[in-house]
C-alpha cells in the first residue's frame, strides 16, 4: 500500500509540475497554436518572397516607370542648377568665378551704354543681356554641343560592352576600353566614371554621378537597365544589345524629325532676321532716314517696342520647331 501511495503522490507531483511549466495546455491546444502561428507566418513570408524573389513582367514594367520619373525630376533638378551646366559644359571654373565675371560684364557694358550716350530706359537692359543672358547662352550652347557629341557615340559604346561581355570580359575591363579608345566627351566620362569605381564606388553609383554630369535620356536607360540585371539577373548582354537597338531607333527618329521639320526651322529663321536685316540695310543705304529712329525720343519707344514684340515671336517659333520624344 505504502509503494502504491507513493506512485500516485509521485504520479500527481510530475503532472503538477509539468502544468505548471506548460501552463496547462493540452497538446490539442498547442498543435492548434502552432498551425495558427504558421498560417501567421506564411503571408508574411509569401510577401517577402514577392519583395526578393523573382519579379514578374508587371513588377518590372512599374520599376522602371518609377525609375523613369524619377530620372526625369533629377534631369529637371540638373538643369535648374548652374554648378551643373558648367559641368555639362566641360568646363573646370567654379560657381563663384562665373559670377565675378558675369557681373564684371555687366558693369562694362552698363558703362559703355552711359558713355557713348545711349538712352537712358536701355541701360538697365544691358547689364541684363550681357551679364545674365550671354554667359548663361554661351554656357548652354557649349553643353548641348558637348550632349550631342556624348550621345551620338553612346550606341557604339554600348556595343562594345555587348561584345567584350559576350567574349567573357568583366563589365569593368569593358568600361575601361571605352574610356581609352573613345573620343571626348564619351572616353573622358567613362575613364572619370572607372576611377569612381575604383574608389569604392558600387556600378549604379558611379552612373548615378555620372548623370549628374551628363544628364541624357541614354545615360539613364543605362543604368535602369544595369540597375534591373543586378537585381532580378538575366543575360546582361542580350538586355545591352536591346538597349543599342532602342538608342539607335531613337537616333534615326531623330534625324527624320529633323528632316521633316527643316521647313519650319528655316521659315522661322528668316522671319526672325528680315526685319533686322531690312534695318541695318537701310541704315547703311539712307543713314539720313533711320537716324531719326535712334536719336528721336518716339523712335526710341517705337525701336523698344520693336525689339520687344520681336522677342516675343522668336520665343513662340522657337517653342512650336523644338520637338522632344
Amino acid at each position: 500500500m505504502l509503494m502504491i501511495l507513493a506512485a500516485v503522490l509521485g504520479f500527481v507531483t510530475i503532472t503538477s509540475l509539468g502544468f505548471a511549466f506548460v501552463g496547462g495546455e493540452d497538446s490539442s491546444s498547442r498543435a492548434v497554436k502552432r498551425a495558427q502561428g504558421f498560417s501567421n507566418r506564411a503571408p508574411q513570408a509569401a510577401s517577402k518572397r514577392n519583395q526578393t524573389g523573382p519579379q514578374t513582367a508587371e513588377q518590372r514594367r512599374k520599376q522602371i516607370v518609377l525609375q523613369l520619373k524619377e530620372a526625369e525630376r533629377n534631369e529637371r533638378k540638373a538643369r535648374v542648377t548652374m554648378e551643373a551646366k558648367l559641368q555639362q559644359a566641360g568646363l573646370s571654373m567654379k560657381i563663384g568665378v562665373f559670377w565675378v565675371v558675369s557681373a564684371a560684364l555687366g558693369v562694362f557694358a552698363l558703362l559703355f551704354g552711359m558713355l557713348f550716350g545711349m538712352p537712358w530706359f536701355i541701360w538697365p537692359a544691358l547689364p541684363l543681356v550681357f551679364g545674365v543672358g550671354l554667359p548663361r547662352w554661351i554656357v548652354g550652347t557649349l553643353a548641348k554641343r558637348r550632349t550631342k557629341k556624348f550621345t551620338a557615340d553612346f550606341a557604339d559604346a554600348i556595343d562594345i560592352i555587348v561584345r567584350g561581355v559576350k567574349s567573357g570580359l568583366p563589365v569593368h575591363d569593358c568600361l575601361k576600353v571605352i574610356g581609352k579608345e573613345m573620343s571626348a566627351p564619351l572616353g573622358p566620362e567613362f575613364q572619370r566614371l572607372v576611377e569612381n569605381i575604383g574608389m569604392g564606388l558600387t556600378l549604379e553609383q558611379a552612373l548615378e554621378k555620372m548623370y549628374a554630369r551628363m544628364p541624357t535620356p541614354e545615360l539613364r536607360f543605362l543604368a535602369i537597365v544595369i540597375s534591373i540585371q543586378a537585381k532580378t539577373g538575366g543575360n546582361l548582354g542580350e538586355a545591352l544589345g536591346n538597349l543599342s537597338n532602342v538608342l539607335r531607333s531613337r537616333k534615326l527618329m531623330a534625324e527624320k524629325i529633323k528632316a521633316l521639320s527643316s521647313e519650319a526651322t528655316a521659315s522661322a529663321a528668316i522671319i526672325g532676321c528680315l526685319p533686322p536685316g531690312v534695318m541695318a540695310m537701310v541704315t547703311a543705304t539712307t543713314p539720313s532716314y533711320m537716324m531719326l529712329m535712334f536719336t528721336d525720343i518716339r523712335g526710341q519707344i517705337m525701336l523698344l517696342g520693336a525689339g520687344l514684340w520681336m522677342g516675343i515671336g522668336i520665343f513662340v517659333m522657337r517653342r512650336m520647331i523644338n520637338f522632344k520624344f
